[in-house]
């Protein structure tokens, strides 16, 4: 059988940051193993994606068409939406060839499967959760198709969906063949963030109040060997000239002695490589922190996103300010930059804790001053997300209706701190340049 992949459009317009394909990479590899023909397309990657789509559709002519929905929004407070991108894209696959099978899932699918296979009857089944062994399952079967985790199908006018996958054993991980999707293409792509991601395991054990990645990935970790991780490094490093990794993980140092783990592989093989990712500020202690900067830790990205206690309280970070401060001052005194995440304006928002949060602010940045490592504090109001405590909360305050369509972006950000962002960002503009230009 003939399938084509396809990554839809991520981010909001050609120039932006973007990523590598990973997952539709890894399902690739997957299918061919069950002896399809396989082609992919991320039509990030093209400045007329669906001049370059409908291209692929005529010369490859696929049996079926897989598209991934990663991201519904760009996020970052934005109110701009994917959605109509990848409704254009789902449309003209049926258009072009009506006797395709279409088949959807990546991320945003999983998030809203029914609300999209309503408005998109184009669609003939979407796939939640992983789907490494679900996928090639269906495909088996598509007049008939097979209980399998994670379906979505019509039966007449309802949509059916199955329980997702979240169990893939990521010790049976194969890294997956990247020369279905050069990484060539991805080489000096971003400004900020490394274009190629790698897996080290999946599964998150918070219950972050506006988090979904418990429910796409489920709480277990389940860990790659991390000699295998440090193998597809350096796979990458040698036959691509790939030397920036961000680890794609929710939470990258857990559980306790993973990461340190893959970092001794990547010393003791001499790999010189740089690599970022999301790290719990708990877990760190100057033995990590210095071991994380040797194997090379670039970016040490943080999102304790409360600013203050009572915060971290409410968005359940089960974290204290102290984990916070500790954490900054150990990576302020390394040589490696550090990033902040923190939401604004969370429920239960007063003058009092807009004040504390300043106060945090501040004490980060005169902890950073000194080797002036503090890339940036990024600011956000939070994306309400369905199924997470704070719609509930959002929902109870009146803040959403029955109405909401949170397919499209939709924030928490009730009056009368609707203008806190803007505060705040402007403290951490004029610190970070004050510190640049070396004024006092």
């Amino acid at each position: 059988m003939r399938i084509l992949m396809v990554q839809t459009q991520s981010v909001e317009g050609f120039s932006s940051e973007k990523v590598y394909s990973i997952g539709i990479v890894s399902l690739a590899n997957r299918l061919i193993d069950c002896g399809h023909e396989v082609s992919i397309i991320d039509m990030n990657l093209h400045a007329d994606p669906f001049k370059m789509l409908r291209e692929r559709l005529l010369t490859f002519c696929p049996d079926v068409v897989g598209l991934s929905l990663r991201n519904i929004d760009p996020l970052g407070n934005k109110t701009t939406s994917l959605i109509p991108h990848f409704i254009t894209a789902v449309r003209l696959v049926s258009s072009v060839l009506p006797k395709a099978w279409i088949i959807a899932g990546g991320t945003g699918f999983s998030l809203f499967p029914e609300r999209l296979m309503r408005e998109l009857p184009e669609i003939h089944y979407g796939l939640i959760g992983e789907a490494e062994l679900t996928f090639p399952a269906l495909l088996s079967s598509l007049e008939n198709p097979p209980p399998v985790k994670g379906l979505c199908v019509r039966k007449g006018e309802k949509i059916r969906i199955t329980s997702p996958s979240r169990d893939f054993n990521m010790g049976h991980y194969i890294s997956p063949d990247r020369s279905l999707l050069d990484p060539s293409f991805y080489l000096d792509i971003n400004s900020y963030v490394p274009a190629v991601g790698i897996e080290t395991k999946r599964g998150c054990p918070f219950g972050c109040a506006y988090c979904v990645y418990p429910k796409l990935q489920g709480k277990r970790l389940r860990c790659r060997p991390p000699a295998a991780v440090v193998d597809e490094m350096e796979l990458l490093h040698k036959e691509y000239g790939i030397g920036s990794f961000h680890f794609t993980d929710p939470v990258l140092n857990i559980p306790r002695g993973h990461l340190e783990e893959v970092c001794r592989e990547i010393i003791s093989r001499n790999l010189k490589v740089r690599w970022d990712g999301f790290m719990r500020e708990d877990h760190l202690n100057e033995r990590n922190v210095s071991l994380f900067e040797k194997a090379g830790c670039e970016c040490f990205s943080f999102s304790p996103d409360g600013l203050c206690q009572e915060s971290l309280g409410v968005l359940g970070k089960r974290l204290d300010e102290s984990d916070i401060l500790k954490a900054a001052g150990m990576v302020s005194k390394t040589d490696v930059i550090s990033v902040y995440h923190f939401m604004v304006n969370v429920p239960g928002e007063t003058e009092t804790t807009a004040e504390k949060g300043i106060r945090l602010l501040e004490h980060l940045y005169d902890l950073h001053s000194r080797k002036k490592n503090l890339g940036t504090v990024v600011l956000n109001n939070i994306r309400i997300l369905p199924g997470t405590a704070i719609e509930a909360c959002a929902r109870d305050q009146g803040i959403i209706g029955q109405g909401t369509d949170l397919l499209y972006p939709t924030y928490y950000n009730p009056p009368p701190f609707d203008t806190l962002r803007y505060r705040l960002e402007t403290l951490h503009f004029c610190r970070n340049t004050f510190i640049w230009q070396e004024i006092q």
